[in-house]
């Protein structure tokens, strides 16, 4: 087991919701930026790195139909899939590290809200573009945190990213639609400050 793995199944097994910074009651700029996409409720959608998060329960409310989560911990996507109940029968989870994701499908919005920006090394940089550009069709909607957010998350050092240099990550092979940057409010009242950006696949 790799220490990421290892890393995150102890933080899900260890921890609720409620003590995990990341949590949002509602993750409304992710749904923004998903109904923003303008595409039918049956556009393949993939939660990287969703773990528990409830965005699955508001797509699902949304009536979108074909959704993949993605997560490194499978106690994260465990926990997930009993908070839906039955409804977790019309989603798709996938327990596997990013890096190493190989897509028997491709989705026409990629979603990745604080995952992203764990990938430290080039490497591991190369290896997500190279995933995300082959197995996009339509949009990729990523949050990371920003140039003014924290340097660290649950003990890990993370890459820290604007509105530019997140358009010259992608830049080659999207094009930026809008980014923004928002502060999260964490369960323990503290701020964290993302950059949130919509790319679109070129043509």
């Amino acid at each position: 087991m790799n220490n990421q793995k290892s890393h995150w199944e102890h933080v899900y097994e260890t921890k609720n919701p409620d003590q995990v910074s990341w949590t949002q009651e509602k993750p409304q700029t992710s749904i923004d930026f998903i109904i923003s996409c303008g595409l039918e409720k049956e556009a393949k959608i993939i939660d990287i790195g969703g773990g528990d998060s409830n965005l699955v329960d508001f797509l699902l409310e949304e009536g979108y139909e074909n959704i993949t989560v993605l997560d490194i911990s499978s106690k994260a996507l465990e926990k997930a899939k009993e908070r839906l109940g039955t409804a977790a029968e019309k989603v798709q989870w996938i327990a596997t590290d990013i890096t190493e994701f190989t897509p028997t499908e491709t989705y026409d919005i990629w979603h990745d809200r604080a995952a992203f920006h764990f990938l430290t090394t080039p490497e591991q940089v190369s290896k997500y573009i190279d995933i995300a550009k082959k197995n996009i069709t339509g949009c990729l909607i990523i949050g990371t945190f920003s140039k003014n957010g924290p340097t660290k998350c649950s003990g890990l050092d993370i890459k820290q990213y604007d509105e530019e240099s997140l358009s010259h990550v992608f830049g080659n092979d999207f094009e930026k639609v809008k980014c923004i940057t928002e502060d999260h409010t964490t369960p323990f009242g503290t701020t964290q400050n993302f950059v949130f950006c919509n790319f679109k696949k070129r043509s």
